[in-house]
């Protein structure tokens, strides 16, 4: 398993669901044809089939877009689910600033493992006042390779949080609610 060779940044990833059928449509329609609507009943269902996290107190954090890829889409998905989660769980949620997107990055969807570390490294920055000595869960709606999250971690981990976890509406491989990538 790659993990063990490589182990990412973030200790553990759990996802709702599989990236497959209902879910996959439902994604799908949410994240590429301007549906946020379905952001609360996303974040309702993830909030339903996954624990709260097991932290003193855990701050929720959205895996950012570019600004240029969230203009064009209107909102960032996953910051709809992360304030979804945030109040389902009752959990604090950071603002857009305590991590961003700081180059602008092709879609993964057609890389590689690979490819995709390089394509995410050095793309985000977190900001060390708003994430120091804090256990983060970052929130996004698909984990592919973890690439993303990994990147994302690196980052919030520089700048002092204590730890860095992650949920995720669907697995698009393995099995849904493992513990690790």
């Amino acid at each position: 398993m790659r993990c063990g060779r490589q182990p990412p940044a973030f200790s553990s990833v759990r996802s709702a669901f599989r990236y497959e059928g209902a879910v996959k449509k439902a994604i799908v329609a949410f994240k590429y044809n301007r549906q946020p609507a379905l952001a609360d009943p996303l974040a309702d269902a993830m909030a339903s089939a996954l624990p709260r996290p097991d932290m003193e107190s855990p701050l929720l954090c959205a895996v950012p877009l570019h600004p240029e890829r969230q203009r064009e889409r209107g909102y960032n998905q996953a910051a709809l689910l992360a304030q979804g989660l945030g109040r389902s769980w009752n959990v604090a949620v950071a603002n857009g600033e305590a991590l961003s997107r700081v180059r602008a990055t092709p879609q993964q969807v057609e890389l590689d493992y690979a490819a995709r570390q390089l394509n995410v490294k050095g793309a985000f920055a977190a900001q060390a006042s708003l994430v120091a000595n804090r256990d983060i869960v970052l929130v996004d709606d698909v984990c592919t390779t973890g690439a993303t999250l990994d990147a994302c971690a690196k980052a919030l981990l520089a700048q002092g949080a204590r730890s860095v976890s992650a949920v995720t509406l669907a697995r698009a491989s393995g099995n849904a609610r493992q513990g690790a990538v």
